[in-house]
């Protein structure tokens, strides 16, 4: 059998050494590098000025972004119902300690009454002389009066201190016919006090129908006169004195003849406290 021949491979040729590259050519020395010319596409673009503003601090505004807008309400409102909310809290404690005084004053002076039972005085009219009155002249009259009232202080504790300021005015059919004042005085307690004052006037002219009634009643000798008096007094608990109240006299009187010895025929007083 004939023997098979293979062929022998071939040495590898050797491979080509690369050529070494030239190196570059230094210029010489004080001589600069030339740089090759920028594109003008990437020439940066020259710095824009800047400038600094100066404000004063109270000159400055801000505002608030959008997005915070929705809280800045919410917290504003909260805010006002907070204030909104104390304010009716304060009114409401105030409300409270004001009804609790009043409660307070009230028990004490219910307190007071029960103690002191407290009673107006009584009145009555004692005497009356009348002057000056000629119901057969035209001419002018000047009318005066000579007044006695008897007053009756029946309370066991308390007295009454009668102040400055009280009137008293005698009319007929509501024509007044003379003014005088209240004299001021203590009344101790259960005490009988007769207050004796004058009442003048002057330049009263009666008109004719008044005129003819009151002659008539003179005829008849039941002359009607009204009697009324304002009294301004405090009265006394112990050693306490209560404001001033003002306690008001209406008598009704019937007297014989417009004369100074008059005489009275009937009388009534009420006396009640005046609280306007």
């Amino acid at each position: 059998m004939a023997d098979r021949v293979h062929p022998e491979p071939s040495p590898p040729s050797p491979s080509p050494s690369p050529s070494p590259s030239p190196s570059p050519s230094l210029p010489p020395q004080g001589e600069k590098l030339a740089m090759p010319p920028a594109d003008p596409i990437l020439k940066p673009s020259p710095p824009s000025a800047s400038f600094v503003i100066q404000l004063p601090k109270d000159q400055i505004y801000r505002i608030p972004p959008p997005e915070n807008a929705y809280r800045f309400n919410f917290y504003t409102r909260r805010a006002a119902k907070r204030q909104r909310g104390s304010c009716r809290r304060c009114v409401f404690f105030l409300f409270i300690l004001l009804s609790l005084l009043f409660i307070f004053l009230a028990a004490a002076l219910g307190i007071v009454y029960l103690i002191f039972l407290p009673k107006l005085p009584s009145f009555s009219i004692e005497s009356l002389s009348i002057h000056n009155i000629n119901l057969s002249s035209s001419a002018a009259a000047s009318p005066e009066v000579d007044l006695s009232i008897r007053s009756e202080n029946s309370n066991k504790k308390n007295g009454i201190y009668y102040r400055d300021g009280g009137s008293i005015v005698i009319d007929y059919s509501g024509e007044v016919l003379c003014r005088g004042e209240w004299p001021s005085f203590h009344q101790g307690k259960r005490n009988v006090t007769v207050v004796q004052t004058a009442l003048k006037s002057s330049g009263i002219r009666f008109a004719d129908d008044l005129r003819g009634s009151l002659t008539a009643a003179v005829n008849r000798r039941e002359i009607p006169l009204g009697i009324n008096a304002e009294l301004p007094m405090r009265m006394r608990f112990g050693a306490v004195k209560i404001w001033t109240i003002t306690v008001k006299l209406q008598c009704d009187v019937t007297v014989n003849k417009l004369t100074a010895d008059a005489r009275i025929r009937n009388e009534s007083c009420r006396a009640k406290v005046d609280v306007l």
